[in-house]
């Protein structure tokens, strides 16, 4: 039985970061339904090129397997009673909208403990739900700038850069789903669900880390350095070898020691032999190792570094990073064999499930019909009143 088999959670979600909140809960085997509003036509993702077919697309593939998918338009007088029949019977209410929404939308805790007292109610939004903020849209790329994170990525003489993949967007996933989780196991102890307001810029913010706690308790600013290395240690950072680049690895003084015999430069570990030795003077000893680097290929340093125990590892492009990954895949009817590196989140006792993502409102009358215990008829009914779409066809896709 997977871990979360009996959690089932409603997302009013798109895109990116939500969608990998509740990636996050599905891979672990909860029921993920994924409401979609009709009128845009479901979820934005769905139309993302450069590979997409209709409504399908791989960009929604990677954020989406494993979930159910139910038209719902929630402005809709009649969706209201829809939807609270669904509340009752889950787990969680989870959202990635703007921070003013879940309120004018209904998705709060106080708006929903009426219908089931131990729902947890999470909101993922750029700048939360409370503030001069809430109303405004954020997305990744705007908390990397605001965060202080393009301050900090780059060369010394680059412009402000952010990262190469869109991380603040998948950490407030990653976020948003531990507090559903623990909002899950307060509610299943306490009988009391609640509200989690998780934003990406807290998010961001926070990941700062160590550099968040030096500026904030010293006024310390960390200089950007070439060759993607550390702020303060040393060596910590890539090297140009004869036909590529490796990244080497020295967080602890052994390391270093390590590193020196290796090279077979032992007077260094004599001449530079501490952390603070080394950051005062890398611009000194940095052109020494670039050299000595340079000397040999990518495979014979990482062999000779390898044997001598020292942390290193290749720079990879993206098809050499993915011999390294496990990879899944599956059929899927418009777009034919997919391939995702799979979940992380590897525990024993279970394989992980593995479904395409669904069609847009493919589930629409069977999680109606099997978990609010509608008839046909009623659902019907509701279609014809508009409540999954306007137009033929659009809780169906």
């Amino acid at each position: 039985m997977q871990p979360l088999a009996d959690v089932r959670v409603i997302a009013i979600e798109q895109f990116g970061a939500g969608p990998w909140g509740t990636l996050q809960l599905a891979d672990l085997g909860a029921e993920v339904i994924k409401i979609e509003d009709p009128s845009s036509r479901g979820d934005v993702s769905r139309y993302v090129p450069p590979f997409q077919d209709g409504e399908a697309s791989l960009f929604f593939e990677t954020f989406n397997r494993n979930k159910r998918s139910v038209s719902l338009d929630l402005r809709h007088p009649d969706a209201r009673g829809v939807f609270e029949d669904l509340v009752r019977v889950s787990d969680a209410v989870y959202s990635n909208l703007r921070g003013d929404q879940p309120e004018r939308l209904g998705l709060t805790y106080d708006q929903l403990k009426h219908v089931n007292e131990r729902i947890v109610c999470c909101s993922l939004s750029g700048f939360g739900m409370t503030g001069s903020r809430a109303k405004q849209g954020g997305y990744d790329y705007m908390m990397q700038g605001i965060a202080g994170w393009q301050s900090l990525t780059g060369g010394p003489d680059d412009p402000p850069t952010k990262s190469g993949i869109s991380l603040v967007d998948l950490s407030g996933g990653y976020a948003s789903a531990i507090a559903v989780l623990a909002g899950l196991w307060r509610a299943r102890r306490d009988g009391v669900g609640c509200d989690c307001d998780i934003s990406l810029l807290d998010t961001a913010l926070h990941e700062l880390g160590y550099f968040g706690t030096w500026a904030a308790s010293r006024g310390y600013v960390p200089p950007r350095r070439s060759l993607s290395a550390h702020a303060v240690i040393f060596p910590f950072q890539n090297f140009p070898t004869a036909d590529g680049w490796i990244v080497v690895a020295c967080p602890k003084e052994k390391f270093w020691r390590q590193l020196c015999d290796a090279i077979e430069r032992p007077e260094l570990a004599e001449e530079y032999p501490s952390f603070a030795d080394r950051d005062r003077r890398r611009d000194e000893l940095e052109p020494i190792l670039e050299e000595v680097f340079r000397a040999r290929t990518s495979d014979e340093w990482l062999a000779v570094l390898a044997t001598a125990g020292v942390p290193s590892a290749p720079v990879n492009d993206l098809e050499a990073a993915l011999e390294e990954a496990r990879i899944v895949e599956y059929e899927h009817a418009a777009l034919g064999t997919v391939r995702q590196v799979a979940s992380p989140l590897r525990l024993s006792g279970a394989e992980p499930p593995l479904r395409a993502a669904p069609e847009r409102g493919a589930d629409t009358e069977q999680v109606l019909v099997e978990l609010c215990g509608y008839e046909p008829e009623r659902v019907r009914e509701l279609e014809a009143a508009g409540v999954f779409g306007t137009e033929k066809g659009a809780a169906n896709g």
